[in-house]
């Protein structure tokens, strides 16, 4: 009897081992302003909206400055740190310089919370509800966002650059990139769909349009129309051009959809890292999954959405609340 009483309690923690999923950060709660700054969200939406009226390209923006934030030093706001004479910041890597947009966005709702409620919502809390509003404003599912973050003082052009998945990696490296972030390989095809809004500079898809290798121009993978549709976008020689940019989903640049999917399964996915991914068996069931169930994929994009927001995020004691979020205070 004793033995079988061993034997079940055994066996009972080693399922729970097994079934075991890390908590949310249990410092960051949905709600995290109620009583102090109850109106955070409101402002931060309504600055985000008045930005789209503008430009709709800054919601890409916006959700795209939160993943570069994430991948470097966790969700500290440290890509939003000016570089100085002493120090060259995440923001001006190659990686971000000149793609990176929709600072004024998160400066806007910075100064008007600070007048508000001065020195109570961080930077990098702005940032993650300002990259849930952007999704939400092109049609993506909207989510809780936890809040609770404290913003980081360290900010380098050196970790932008090491920690950065780039456009030409495959598969393997981009898997591997997002491990190191605590992201399956199910969360990367998810969190790449947010390919499907937004724009490129030339210089992150040129290797695939010209002197490919040595026995062809051009990338094999990529769709030969859509290919000398892009040259003529992006001709040779010219590539460099800062002012040179493409839509990286062509039909529906603005809207979340799961447009990006089906330009893959079409290998007119932009980048070497979005066309990769049909060589892995299992990214390339997931990118056809995506693309014939939206409402799957944005059920996905949003849950692993909140899940990047809490990569290595200061709280606590940790960390401040700038009062000028280009700025560390003094």
């Amino acid at each position: 009897m004793a033995s079988n009483k061993l034997t079940f309690v055994l066996s009972t923690f080693i399922l729970l081992v097994f079934q075991y999923v890390p908590p949310l950060d249990a410092q960051l709660q949905v709600g995290y302003y109620n009583g102090e700054c109850s109106f955070v969200e409101f402002i931060i939406k309504e600055e985000v909206r008045k930005a789209f009226i503008v430009d709709r390209g800054v919601a890409a923006g916006l959700v795209r400055m939160h993943f570069h934030d994430c991948f470097v030093r966790g969700c500290d706001a440290s890509v939003l740190i000016d570089s100085t004479p002493s120090n060259q910041a995440e923001k001006d890597a190659p990686a971000n310089n000149p793609s990176l947009r929709g600072f004024q966005v998160i400066d806007n709702a910075k100064g008007r919370l600070e007048f508000l409620c001065p020195g109570i919502v961080s930077c990098a809390d702005i940032l993650a509800f300002a990259a849930r509003d952007s999704v939400e404003i092109t049609g993506g599912l909207g989510y809780d966002v936890p809040a609770g973050r404290k913003d980081g003082r360290i900010s380098l052009l050196s970790e932008a650059s090491a920690n950065l998945p780039s456009p030409r990696f495959g598969v393997s490296q981009l898997t591997q990139a997002f491990a190191n972030k605590g992201l399956d390989q199910n969360e990367l095809v998810t969190l790449s769909g947010a390919h499907t809004i937004g724009r490129s500079h030339c210089t992150s898809f040129s290797n695939r349009l010209f002197n490919f290798n040595t026995t062809t121009a051009q990338d094999p993978t990529l769709d030969p129309l859509f290919a000398a549709q892009l040259a003529q976008q992006c001709p040779q020689g010219s590539t460099n051009n800062p002012n040179l940019v493409v839509p990286i989903d062509p039909s529906t640049p603005t809207i979340m959809d799961t447009a990006y999917y089906g330009n893959i399964l079409a290998n007119r996915g932009l980048f070497t890292s979005d066309q990769s991914l049909l060589t892995d068996p299992s990214t390339a069931t997931q990118v056809t999954q995506n693309a014939q169930d939206p409402s799957l994929w944005r059920s996905k994009f949003a849950d692993a959405m909140v899940k990047m927001g809490q990569i290595g995020v200061l709280t606590g004691g940790t960390g401040e609340i700038r009062v000028n979020c280009r700025v560390v205070n003094s």
